[in-house]
């Protein structure tokens, strides 16, 4: 599959990245990372396109989206809904778009509720615990796909 057009999604509570608990997420904004994402798609004929969202029937319905605007790879952070939303599992088991989750904390070192994911079975891969840096290795994998 060539990969072309690569949605990034952040779930909730990630526009707060750099002020919100930053001895957890670190000082990088969401900002940051979206513009290190376009730096590293620069001349790679990938286009990126970026999605945030507090609410979780508008992370699913970006999802759908997937079906109709020319996707091929998703690059997901779906932060607390990791753990309860079975909604956003089943969109994107739906899309049947490759994905990877990603998570800037090692939850496996945290609160035992965050231990468990929806979506991890469904990935074709999880980066915990890097940081901003794993939404960069998610990309670099996509781009390697082509």
């Amino acid at each position: 599959m060539k990969v072309r057009n690569v949605l990034i999604m952040h779930g909730p509570n990630l526009n707060l990245l750099g002020m919100r608990e930053p001895d957890i997420y670190g000082a990088v904004t969401l900002q940051d990372i979206n513009r290190n994402l376009s730096k590293l798609a620069e001349n790679k004929e990938i286009k990126l396109d970026f999605f945030q969202s507090n609410a979780e029937f508008a992370l699913i319905d970006r999802i759908q989206q997937t079906m109709h605007d020319g996707t091929d790879f998703i690059i997901i952070n779906p932060a607390a809904y990791t753990h309860t939303s079975v909604a956003m599992r089943d969109a994107l088991a739906a899309v049947k778009l490759p994905f990877i989750e990603v998570h800037l904390s090692n939850v496996y070192a945290r609160e035992s509720f965050r231990q468990r994911s929806y979506f991890s079975d469904l990935a074709i891969g999880v980066i915990s615990g890097l940081g901003a840096k794993g939404y960069e290795l998610a990309l670099e994998y996509a781009i390697a796909s082509r």
